[in-house]
């Protein structure tokens, strides 16, 4: 999926602009926050609350040739010209290996601060772009709605607009309650249309007597998106208070090769200024690799593998870091067989990964077999709620089943008990 497909997916899925912020957020500034802190130099009840960061590789990544099954005969007859060599891959166990340029993933792996979730999946897959990134965002294989798992988490909870923040250039589904959505804020800050001014879109935020109901709420919405863009522009200035944390500012590139690490680069400076977020969205796009693969699969996992290492070391050295949980998924994998154009076509199943310090590192799930497939496709083992409920539960301490609609999820041990 290209940038400009994906822009389509998130412009479609109902979500539109930098300032889809819902209604309901506290009035917070950067000086409010730093008001509250505790004595410790932390304000409350951020230090110790652990922190989500979901990391969407939109256009179907090639799960066969990110976890290699190395060993296995059928992987190299089915992917004559695609398939690693044994000697190429970076092994985890006996049978599977990460793809050659993960290295700084391996070193994770080593370090157990790394989970493979294998063959995660949905039932009835759907081999659309749009459809199936819907159904991962909204939590809803079956029925197609309008609010994302993350959104409906924020209903709940009546959190804030800062609670759940995107640094994309679009605010992805996922984020989208019916009541409260979380912020978006792209890299670089806000951006206005031509002939639009800050001044116009905080004249825009005050609200008037005898407003309707419709207009309050649109004045609610330009109102917290000051406020959030000065949260973060605020948190990108701020001096970490562990002395061992980095001070180097974050990159401020909107695309290509630095486009991945300069969201988590701002990710991890929110960390480190103690914003209150709980929940971090970022993404890369480009998987959509139906021709010439592997030269382009590499570089876009060479990306992941240096801006997610690099963001994992970096929060390890800082207590509210400690606790972040870093989430790496796609819409589906690729078929197993390979395509006439040394690429491969929309598949289904594909591995999950799980990365932070607190993360009990290993497999989870079954592989899915090569031998049975489903019309040529692997068979889901692992249902993609039970991942996202799992994260519900021991990151953000809620109940799966009320934000899943109704699936009773099969809880993971992701992260070590503490």
């Amino acid at each position: 999926m290209d940038s400009l497909t994906r822009r389509k997916f998130l412009l479609a899925s109902g979500v539109v602009g930098a300032g889809a912020i819902a209604t309901g957020a506290a009035g917070v500034t950067w000086k409010t926050l730093m008001d509250t802190a505790s004595a410790d130099g932390h304000p409350a009840g951020t230090a110790k609350t652990p922190k989500l960061v979901l990391l969407t590789l939109y256009g179907g990544n090639d799960g066969l040739n990110t976890l290699v099954p190395y060993t296995d005969p059928v992987y190299h007859s089915l992917r004559p010209g695609l398939a690693y060599a044994p000697e190429q891959v970076l092994p985890l166990d006996d049978t599977l290996g990460l793809n050659p340029v993960m290295k700084g993933m391996h070193r994770l792996w080593t370090d157990k601060q790394l989970a493979v979730i294998r063959g995660v999946g949905y039932p009835k897959p759907d081999r659309s772009h749009f459809r199936s990134m819907d159904i991962w965002q909204t939590a809803s294989p079956s029925t197609p709605i309008d609010t994302g798992w993350v959104g409906r988490w924020m209903d709940g909870t009546a959190a804030p607009a800062e609670a759940a923040v995107s640094f994309e250039s679009v605010l992805p589904p996922l984020l989208a309650g019916r009541t409260r959505s979380g912020a978006c804020m792209g890299l670089g800050g806000l951006r206005l249309p031509d002939g639009i001014t800050t001044e116009m879109v905080s004249a825009f935020s005050r609200g008037r007597t005898g407003d309707s109901p419709m207009r309050a709420r649109a004045a609610d919405v330009y109102a917290d998106l000051i406020k959030v863009n000065e949260l973060v522009r605020e948190a990108e200035k701020a001096v970490p208070s562990d002395p061992d944390a980095s001070t180097e500012a974050p990159a401020t590139g909107t695309g290509g090769a630095d486009a991945l690490a300069a969201q988590l680069s701002l990710v991890a400076r929110c960390i480190e200024s103690n914003v209150p977020t709980r929940v971090y969205s970022v993404s890369l796009g480009g998987f959509d690799t139906h021709a010439t693969e592997r030269p382009g699969h590499e570089q876009l996992l060479a990306q992941v593998d240096g801006a997610l290492t690099a963001f994992v070391n970096r929060i390890g050295k800082t207590e509210n870091g400690r606790r972040v949980t870093v989430v790496v998924y796609s819409e589906f994998g690729r078929r197993v067989h390979g395509n006439a154009s040394a690429g491969t076509d929309h598949g289904t199943a594909g591995p999950v990964f799980v990365a932070g310090p607190g993360v009990a590192g290993g497999f989870f799930g079954e592989q899915p077999s090569l031998k049975d497939l489903d019309d040529g496709d692997l068979k889901a083992t692992v249902d993609f709620r039970d991942v996202f409920g799992s994260l519900l539960a021991s990151v953000l301490d809620a109940e799966p089943e009320r934000y899943l609609e109704g699936h009773q999820a099969k809880l993971l041990p992701l992260l070590r008990p503490e």
